[in-house]
């Protein structure tokens, strides 16, 4: 037992097993707050139809990342990455639920910025980095500019419509009222989750960089833009279409067709890299 004792003290992680233990602790705090927000905003029913407001692609690529950061067995941890662990570690320990996903961002800056980092430890840094956008940094910068976000939207609603519209208010196709469109409607959210998953399969399959990726996020984009703004122009058909369309179940069928569209072009765009690998 003392023998056991003595070896676990005496026990170096390598720097991927100590990036990936707070990797893990930011990660689950993180998606922990947003799920008990939902709960009580919600209650849980409709929270649970709703994957507690955790998309599906934001726990795949917090799986893909870490995965990738403890698969780094190439150097022991310094005192310098222990150091910084614990300070990570006492910045998630904030009762603040955007805490943890600071401390994510910052130690996966922290990765990329060091010279010598394998590859898998810098693509696993690269997809921590990127799952913090739609967990944190889109949301501050969609509560900047969310009067020029939703206007927008409903000028594009307003278009597939073809009816007036005024800042985020869009009137009903058979003119019986108005489809007010709010933050949680927004194509913003949508984009950064499928920007998300592109970044996360190309980091995945160790894809190398080439212009054409930009054509390839532009198409992402596009998709998740179009997807939502049909659904929103469906519910402003009339009342009787937005009360049919506005609920949990409808929004989980939504977020699971532009899953399904945004894994596929990803997948396309990366394709060469996938059938290099096989």
């Amino acid at each position: 037992m003392a023998e056991d004792m003595t070896a676990i003290l005496k026990y170096c992680p390598t720097r991927g097993e100590l990036y990936a233990g707070v990797f893990i602790i930011g990660c689950i705090n993180g998606l922990a707050a947003k799920a008990i927000s939902s709960v009580h905003r919600i209650g849980w029913q409709d929270a649970v139809l709703g994957t507690f407001d955790v998309s599906a692609v934001v726990i795949a690529a917090c799986f893909a990342g870490i995965s990738l950061v403890l698969s780094d067995r190439t150097e022991l941890a310094r005192a310098v990455d222990v150091a910084l662990a614990a300070i990570l570690l006492l910045v998630i320990a904030l009762p603040i639920g955007a805490a943890s996903w600071i401390a994510v961002a910052m130690l996966s800056i922290y990765v990329l910025s060091t010279q010598q980092v394998s590859e898998p430890l810098r693509r696993g840094a690269v997809i921590l980095l990127a799952t913090t956008v739609p967990m944190l940094w889109s949301r501050l910068i969609f509560d900047m500019f969310a009067k020029y976000v939703l206007a927008i939207d409903a000028w594009l609603v307003g278009w597939m419509l073809g009816t007036d519209r005024h800042a985020n208010m869009v009137e009903f196709a058979d003119h019986s009222g108005t489809l007010a469109i709010f933050p949680s409607c927004s194509s913003l959210a949508n984009v950064s989750l499928g920007l998300l998953c592109w970044i996360a399969i190309s980091e995945m399959t160790g894809h190398r960089r080439r212009p054409q990726d930009i054509l390839w996020c532009g198409l992402v984009c596009a998709c998740v833009i179009a997807v939502n703004v049909l659904r929103m122009s469906l519910m402003g058909l009339s009342y009787a279409h937005y009360a049919m369309l506005h609920s949990p179940l409808s929004e989980l069928a939504v977020n699971v067709i532009i899953l399904i569209l945004v894994a596929a072009i990803s997948m396309l765009g990366v394709r060469r890299d996938i059938f290099s690998r096989a």
